[in-house]
């Protein structure tokens, strides 16, 4: 029997933010959550990490009219103190920040650089079985010439925390073929306890940091630990691949954009009518244009010059082709 959004188990969302570009994602995620989601039955937390001897500058948001608007948009602000990443490694404040979450509650983690299109009590979570974001590229391992391959350096992983990894295969993808192995992007991902989720995802990532396994003596670790450590998570918790059916998340619910010359070059129309509309309120308004990408892209109009040299049905294949045209056209910003 399909469950209908007013039966649905009720979650928690989570995302990260502090000083800076990520303050204005922020906002911009809680206002089109508001938007597009308004029977959202959970709470919507901003995880700010606290100043600390990890951080070389305090990460904190202290903008009067930022944190007015969080208020306006009924967003709880959540502190949390980084003890084993901070500047060293940034990615690593969403692994910190579920340690501060209320212990149980299910919950939903996104990427701050992430718009809600749709209805997210619209989603079929099994909170049991967790998962995480398919929209990404072979971006590690890298093996190299002569060894080790992709099943060497994924299956030392496996074993060093004694999770079974025939078991995490893809029988379809061929022996050589990246996907063949659980890769995730961390855009978002779920679980029915955040310091459960929160402490194994700690303990794998310092112990992939701090000491890894020899099969992983030429491959780079940052920026992708998380995405390392995420899927050995998810395999022990007994989650995988398509634990959501496909089309949703990364789809018609959600979007994450990573960047606004990306989203205004491959998103959809709707998306960036979301975009638009999302930020065009003006208290608002008067918040965002702080930002130079969001003003520039979305209220100064170069957004539409981005989008007019790309064909949506028929982009090129790699994000650094994209990247590449939209540079050599002088409308790149981050």
């Amino acid at each position: 029997m399909i469950q209908t959004s007013a039966v649905r188990q009720p979650f928690n969302v989570i995302i990260v933010a502090q000083r800076g570009r990520l303050q204005f994602e922020a906002l911009l995620f809680a206002a089109s959550l508001r938007a597009r989601s308004p029977h959202f039955a959970g709470r919507l937390f901003i995880a700010m990490p606290r100043p600390g001897p990890r951080w070389e500058r305090d990460p904190s948001i202290v903008d009067a009219e930022i944190l007015s608007a969080f208020a306006r948009l009924k967003v709880e602000i959540l502190p949390f103190d980084a003890q084993v990443f901070g500047d060293s490694y940034p990615h690593g404040n969403k692994i910190e920040a579920l340690a501060a979450l209320p212990e149980g509650e299910p919950f939903v983690f996104f990427d701050s650089d992430t718009l809600v299109t749709g209805d997210l009590m619209s989603v079929p979570f099994d909170f049991d079985r967790p998962g995480a974001s398919l929209r990404r590229e072979g971006t590690w391992p890298r093996p190299t010439l002569y060894g080790p391959g992709y099943r060497e350096i994924w299956k030392s992983l496996y074993d060093r925390f004694g999770l079974d990894f025939e078991s995490s295969l893809d029988e379809t993808q061929s022996d050589g073929y990246w996907k063949r192995y659980l890769y995730f992007n961390a855009g978002w991902f779920f679980y029915r306890c955040p310091r459960q989720f929160g402490q194994r995802f700690l303990h794998y990532s310092r112990s992939i940091r701090d000491d890894p396994p020899v099969e992983l003596t030429c491959q780079s670790l940052d920026p992708w630990l998380d995405q390392i450590a995420l899927p050995l998570v998810i395999h022990g918790f007994g989650g995988g691949r398509d634990v959501l059916p496909a089309g949703l998340l990364d789809g018609s619910v959600s979007c994450h954009y990573r960047h606004f010359p990306l989203l205004y070059a491959r998103e959809s129309d709707a998306v960036v009518e979301c975009l638009e509309a999302v930020a065009a309120p003006n208290w608002l308004k008067k918040v965002l244009k702080a930002h130079e990408p969001i003003k520039r892209m979305v209220y100064q109009r170069r957004g539409a010059k981005v989008r007019a040299l790309f064909d949506r049905e028929n982009l090129p294949r790699r994000e650094q082709a994209i990247r590449n045209r939209i540079r050599s056209n002088g409308l790149w910003i981050r």
